[in-house]
């Protein structure tokens, strides 16, 4: 396989901060239009891996180089701590301390305090769906819309994810990247935050797209999570396509069915950009 290749482009300016959290700091990438930025959209962009591999340069190789590209967003990748390091909650509590930084720093980024939007794809994508509880529940940051891809989001076994042999991902990795995300988390008694499919009110969440492959382990429980929203009344769109390639946009960028999820994708984001909107202090 053909993943996108995690370099720069060329259109965009890349630089480097470092984002307190209370167990120190993490390292982040900031993407920008090499024009500048000005009320521009935020995006916290997390990147995938299941929880226990993947860097922050995997931005450069998703959806989100788009975002600024051709909307002139503002991305931020945060560098969190994998689950081989350290187990939940410390990736999700360092990707809310990367949302935090952007609330703080809408001036400094160039970006709108009432467009903050969170992104990721695959375990990034759950850590999406996460960092959205705890911004609903803590009352901190209003994120005005969500997009996350293919999310890894239930550490139960699902009809796609149980003895799945799909490409890129399956069910061995799954059962392995879970146990190493929740270890140190009782048997029995898994938040939310740490499985955002384990949410029992997804009320007061924000707009929501994503897609999904049909053959592929986080299908089910993406639709799930998407008809959650919907029952809550919240607008939430999900595109569905025929491949068992897990992150098939990523993987083979050259497939039709990647094209076509780009398009979609950016046409998702288009309408969020002019619809969407949430205020921060």
């Amino acid at each position: 396989m053909t993943m996108r290749p995690m370099k720069p482009d060329k259109e965009i300016s890349v630089s480097t901060i470092r984002i307190p959290t209370a167990s120190g700091s993490i390292p982040a990438l900031v993407l920008a239009p090499k024009t500048g930025a000005e009320n521009a959209v935020g995006v916290l962009w997390i990147h995938g891996g299941g929880y226990i591999a993947g860097m922050k340069e995997m931005v450069h190789a998703s959806r989100a180089v788009d975002l600024v590209k051709k909307f002139g967003a503002v991305v931020v990748s945060p560098g969190y701590r994998l689950a081989v390091q350290r187990p939940y909650p410390a990736a999700a509590e360092d990707c809310y301390s990367a949302l935090i930084y952007m609330k703080n720093h809408v001036r400094e980024l160039g970006i709108r305090r009432d467009q903050i939007m969170v992104g990721g794809e695959s375990a990034g994508g759950g850590l999406c769906a996460a960092v959205c509880l705890m911004a609903r529940d803590r009352a901190s940051v209003n994120i005005a819309f969500q997009m996350p891809l293919y999310p890894m989001l239930d550490d139960r076994d699902t009809e796609s994810s149980r003895d799945n042999h799909g490409q890129v991902w399956n069910t061995r990795k799954n059962h392995i990247a879970w146990k190493l995300y929740h270890r140190g988390t009782p048997k029995g008694h898994v938040p939310a935050y740490a499985a955002p499919a384990r949410a029992q009110d997804v009320s007061g969440l924000l707009p929501a797209y994503t897609f999904v492959g049909d053959g592929e382990p986080f299908y089910v429980e993406t639709l799930h999570y998407i008809e959650a929203l919907k029952s809550a009344g919240i607008p939430a769109d999900v595109d569905v396509y025929h491949t068992d390639i897990h992150a098939f946009d990523m993987m083979r960028p050259e497939l039709e069915i990647s094209k076509a999820a780009a398009e979609k994708f950016n046409r998702a984001f288009a309408y969020a950009r002019e619809h969407y909107f949430a205020e921060n202090a």
